[in-house]
């Protein structure tokens, strides 16, 4: 599908359909009660593509490019974004130190009620930025860098582009219901597997569930770079956190209103600040679109 839309729109639907399985996997488990283990599998896939499929993108593409330049308005979106999704989760997380009474029937009402409107303004930033970068701003995301590495592996993306749309979708379309289905079994095994181990559930949630969910992004992103599409690598890994921040978090939380399991976007301090400093990361070395 890359090859036929575009470095730009490819990365949106790696992305996309990457965090099909995400997606799949905190369903089976909201509606199964393991809401922190959901919480945690989210952190997990934030700093997992940030830190760990960022980096090793990063590495994988200067083993064979000594400077790799990329569209920096488009990492530093990714980054702003996820700014934005990390102060909207903050403000349930702080009212619950600060001024909710935990087991309070009324507080818990409005955190619930808060983590609902903030679900839809975080909706609404997704949407401006797709916006932004499809619509009003399209030129930014198509720059000499970008033409650079379209170039570079134009006739590699001839060459290999043997499917057509239609074939494309329906082969994602399949991949989808097997993806519920194996998600399905992971869900199931995965509370024993942790009391099998000894693992807690932020363990759980955000080392295995967190990097299993995201392994298609993950392999894409590491390959694209090795080959020197770095910024549909980066398209991917940072785009992937600031889908699942801003569009996959309040998908959840309306499904925990459908399936009767209340979804707060109440987490942890710890959490909160892990991410805060992994996007601090990310914007650093986006900045001057090179590394």
């Amino acid at each position: 599908m890359a090859s036929h839309y575009g470095p730009t729109t490819g990365s949106l639907l790696n992305v996309t359909f990457g965090n099909d399985a995400e997606i799949m996997i905190c369903l089976i488990a909201i509606n199964a009660g393991l809401i922190d283990l959901v919480k945690s599998s989210i952190i997990g896939s934030i700093l997992g593509n940030i830190m760990l499929i960022f980096g090793l993108s990063m590495i994988a593409g200067g083993l064979r490019h000594k400077e790799q330049v990329f569209n920096r308005e488009n990492a530093g979106l990714q980054s702003s974004m996820i700014f934005l999704s990390i102060i909207g989760l903050a403000i349930p997380t702080l009212l619950s130190v600060t001024a909710f009474e935990s087991g309070n029937a009324n507080d818990e009402m409005k955190k619930q009620l808060l983590s609902d409107a903030l679900a839809v303004l975080l909706l609404g930033v997704y949407a401006a930025g797709l916006v932004f970068t499809f619509v009003t701003h399209k030129h930014l995301f198509t720059s000499p860098a970008i033409h650079s590495n379209e170039n570079n592996g134009a006739s590699t993306a001839v060459n290999h582009a043997h499917w057509s749309k239609r074939r494309s979708f329906l082969i994602l379309g399949i991949s989808m219901v097997g993806v519920v289905v194996v998600s399905e079994v992971l869900v199931g095994s995965v509370e024993e597997t942790g009391r099998g181990f000894g693992f807690g559930e932020l363990f759980v949630g955000a080392i295995i569930v967190g990097i299993v969910g995201n392994a298609t992004e993950h392999s894409s992103a590491i390959l694209l770079a090795r080959k020197g599409k770095i910024d549909l690598s980066i398209g991917i890994a940072a785009g992937s956190s600031t889908q699942i921040a801003l569009f996959v978090v309040p998908i959840l939380v309306f499904a925990g209103i459908a399936l009767g399991q209340p979804f707060t976007l109440e987490f942890t301090l710890y959490e909160l600040v892990t991410v805060f400093m992994a996007a601090i990361i990310l914007n650093l070395i986006a900045h001057d679109g090179k590394k």
